[in-house]
């Protein structure tokens, strides 16, 4: 079958980096969304509910449609378990690749030790994801002609055999996460693994036997609370996907005004050969903001200029005002 020009540039926009292979979709800032990044942080949260919002618009220094990411997630805790849900939304490219997925999650979280504060979470996702492409808004070799000095001819037969436009494929997740919850602690460890796709549904456009491959995720990190105001989490997110692999590091930094009574938060973060994202928010109270944005490292970095993807998310925590001091607390992450 002909190479479709098109899809490659689209193949080139999944990847988020020249470097790699076709992949699923990524975040910079990917522990802000936490049902995203692994579905044992379902409920870990010191509130009574939890719901987060997060935008994403990549490389459109370098294309005409560029990659659009959303999502919106909602969690809740209920005694030792979390439960929650996930929308997600990705589309990019002339032909209006589109990408559109939803997850419910549970989560159980098991305390290994007396005074619990060290701490294993487990937990899955299941749902369903609807991958769709407008393929008549393509150009094909065959549509070419020479006419008039050369041109595409929509009109002419493209040669190509599309078996449909839209396929729904069946989608589930797990993860565990240890983490230490000490509130006086001055170090906060944590370490998670997650894996996605994990009954490697069919994906094609074509009829062929194309699986989609396993993602798994390594996320690890300290939080040091230097001061009773000033905090730093150096942490590393190491992604593998068939051949596409990708490693992050990253350093969150928060400082509280105690005055204003607001946190102010920033980081950076580097992904190997691809880019580096900073990133600037703050917390007022249960409400987190931030925004980030990617400069381009690569080798594609001669036709975008540096510039990357730009990034927003929004969290909101409804918290009941508690009598009693906590000592130990969800993973401070």
């Amino acid at each position: 079958m002909k190479k479709l020009r098109s899809i490659i540039v689209v193949l080139l926009l999944l990847s988020g980096s020249v470097r790699m292979l076709a992949q699923d979709f990524h975040l910079s800032m990917y522990d802000a969304g936490p049902l995203f990044l692994n579905p044992a942080l379902t409920g870990l949260v010191d509130a009574d509910w939890r719901i987060h919002a997060q935008y994403r618009n990549q490389w459109k220094a370098v294309a005409f449609k560029p990659y659009n990411t959303g999502l919106i997630s909602f969690d809740a805790p209920v005694g030792k378990w979390g439960f929650g849900g996930q929308i997600t939304e990705m589309r990019a490219g002339i032909g209006n690749y589109n990408v559109l997925q939803g997850l419910a999650s549970a989560a159980y979280t098991i305390s290994i030790d007396k005074k619990q504060f060290h701490n294993l979470s487990l937990g899955v996702q299941a749902g369903a994801t609807q991958k769709s492409i407008e393929y008549k808004l393509y150009t094909f070799d065959n549509q070419y002609t020479a006419a008039n000095g050369g041109s595409f001819n929509q009109d002419l037969p493209s040669g190509e055999n599309f078996g449909t436009q839209s396929r729904i494929l069946p989608q589930v997740n797990a993860g565990a996460l240890y983490y230490y919850s000490r509130m006086q602690s001055r170090f906060n460890p944590f370490v998670g693994f997650s894996a996605f796709n994990l009954t490697q549904p069919k994906e094609t456009f074509f009829g062929t036997n194309n699986l989609l491959p396993i993602r798994y995720y390594l996320h690890a990190g300290i939080r040091i609370n230097v001061t009773e105001q000033l905090y730093f989490i150096p942490k590393v997110l190491v992604m593998r996907q068939a051949n596409a692999n990708e490693q992050t590091a990253a350093l969150d930094v928060g400082y509280f005004l105690s005055e204003q009574k607001i946190y102010l938060l920033g980081g950076v973060v580097y992904r190997n050969l691809d880019a580096a994202a900073f990133s600037l928010g703050a917390r007022l109270d249960n409400i987190i903001g931030k925004v980030s944005y990617d400069v381009n490292v690569s080798s594609l970095a001669r036709a975008s200029n540096g510039r990357g993807a730009f990034e927003i998310s929004v969290t909101y925590m409804s918290k009941k005002k508690r009598k009693a001091k906590l000592t130990s607390a969800c993973p401070r992450i």
